[in-house]
């Protein structure tokens, strides 16, 4: 099989979750001008919590820990036959699975609700309920787009998984565009609901002719005793909670900012789509390019460990150098890319600072994140998915009592409006994301030696990062006048271009391996 450097199947992964990105600020940014953050807006963010989140720990997560290892390394070790069987069986295992699952999500959808915005009252909540009722078959067709994922990850074909989403928001960027004019409130996100349905049967659609290539002839076929496919399932399920901790915590953030003067839930979701933006496009590109590299690593027991030592610290400083600068940029300059993303029709300039806050409360976890999943898919590929799901167990606990004090008790206490009890909970998730970083990396050492960032290594990135964002900030300040779409640009491209012309001035090794998977990926093939 052919294998690529780690940096430039990041490149591959970051570049597809780039575009799915853009395509998803565009989506979002449509939203912001159809429906603002009224009730309708509420009432559709909190509906499609529910699809997200038992997509995520259905599909992509649990698939990843789960299936990816089995997959991968039977493709190392040269058996193809029974690695295509596998793929096989557990596709069929997951159409008999999604088809149970949507029938009952339809069903309990009342009682759903009731779990994630008991909040909601009379027509708020009757749009939600028919909204998710709409959403969930789309649920289904989104797990199989992640067993897709899993097999072209597993063949090193990155791009294409990453970059279908485009295909789920452009189906809803349609329905907003062409029908926002017409219809307005509730009656226009039903029909973006509808939207995303079409978008998830577009994005499953444009992964098959690969998977059917790469692995053979899909048909259905069940096995539930090979020792394979028992790997796999006795991993899936610690996989839902360990890899889902971020879709949990999210639910909880949801849950109570149900409870918050309305206009919470919306703002909650726009600060989290920005916050998500280097989470996925970064961690998620290094740690999900890493995994089927450490899973197909063989040999000995401490020849794997110290394969896996050399990946983990090379990748952390790869995520500590994209994901650093993104905290600078969030906090100093926040408002610039809140309001260059989302600041036209209904979302005025006076809704920018508050959505700038509660981005900053998000931010502080936003490197434990980052790295958190890269410890993650280390044990995954070590077929230790019980560990990880420890942690995050910890990690939600702690994220739900901590979100609880701060978003309600503490502002009573200070005398503060209950809007900001918002902010609070955000900070509370990025307080409990570095607990579980902490601990997942504490055993992680244990097992195959010392891992981690060297503090003159961190220093030195931070030191780039605030220089390059105090340029950016003058920026801000010089062009305040000029309209946001305009006055964003600039200051993001000073910043971006600042921060990488001093890293590689001063020879970040990061900086230069980043410049030259670039370069190889854009120059034309002879």
């Amino acid at each position: 099989m052919m294998r690529r450097s780690s940096s430039r199947n990041a490149v591959l992964v970051g570049s597809g979750i780039f575009l799915s990105r853009i395509i998803g600020l565009v989506r979002e940014r449509f939203f912001a001008h159809y429906l603002g953050y009224g009730e309708a807006a509420d009432a559709f963010k909190a509906a499609l919590k529910i699809p997200n989140l038992l997509q995520n720990l259905f599909g992509e997560g649990a698939l990843s820990s789960s299936f990816i290892p089995v997959y991968a390394n039977l493709l190392a070790t040269g058996n193809k036959e029974e690695a295509n069987r596998v793929a096989r069986v557990i596709g069929s295992i997951l159409v008999l699975a999604m088809s149970l699952l949507v029938l009952a999500g339809v069903l309990a959808t009342p009682l759903l609700i009731d779990l994630i915005a008991p909040g909601f009252k009379g027509a708020k909540r009757d749009c939600t309920i028919q909204m998710v009722q709409i959403m969930f078959p789309g649920v289904g067709v989104l797990v199989l787009s992640a067993w897709c994922l899993g097999i072209l990850n597993s063949h090193r074909r990155f791009f294409l998984p990453y970059a279908a989403p485009i295909l789920w928001n452009a189906a809803m960027i349609a329905a907003l565009a062409g029908f926002g004019h017409r219809f307005h409130g509730y009656d226009l996100a039903e029909i973006v609901a509808w939207g995303s349905v079409a978008g998830s049967l577009l994005q499953f659609g444009i992964q098959i002719p690969s998977v059917i290539r790469l692995a053979g002839r899909v048909r259905f076929q069940l096995d539930f005793v090979s020792a394979n496919i028992k790997t796999v399932i006795r991993n899936f399920l610690p996989g839902v909670a360990s890899r889902g901790v971020n879709q949990l915590s999210s639910y909880i953030d949801l849950l109570l900012a149900g409870y918050l003067p309305t206009g919470a839930v919306a703002n909650l979701a726009y600060a989290q789509t920005i916050y998500l933006i280097p989470v996925s496009l970064f961690g998620m590109s290094i740690s999900n390019a890493e995994l089927p590299e450490m899973a197909s690593q063989t040999g000995s027991i401490d020849a794997i460990g110290e394969a896996l030592t050399h990946r983990l610290n090379s990748a952390m400083r790869r995520v500590a150098f994209l994901i650093i600068p993104s905290v600078a940029g969030f906090l100093a300059i926040g408002d610039s890319i809140v309001a260059l993303l989302y600041q036209t029709g209904k979302f005025s300039k006076e809704n920018v600072p508050f959505v700038w806050a509660v981005l900053a409360g998000s931010t502080i976890g936003l490197l434990a994140s980052a790295l958190g999943r890269l410890y993650t898919s280390a044990f995954w590929a070590l077929r230790d998915t019980r560990t990880p799901l420890r942690f995050a167990s910890m990690r939600v606990v702690l994220t739900a009592g901590l979100g609880w004090f701060l978003a309600f008790p503490v502002p009573r206490w200070l005398g503060l409006s209950a809007d900001i009890g918002l902010i609070g909970l955000t900070a509370s998730a990025g307080i409990a994301a570095w607990l579980e970083f902490t601990l997942l990396r504490l055993a992680m050492n244990r097992r195959i030696g010392r891992t981690g960032l060297p503090l003159s290594y961190t220093a030195k990135i931070w030191g780039i990062a605030v220089g390059a964002v105090a340029v950016a900030f003058a920026v801000k300040y010089w062009t305040m006048a000029l309209p946001p779409m305009i006055s964003g640009i600039l200051v993001l491209v000073v910043f971006a271009v600042g921060y990488f012309g001093i890293a590689t001035a001063l020879k970040v090794p990061e900086a230069l391996q980043l410049m030259h998977a670039v370069s190889a990926r854009l120059r034309p093939r002879t």
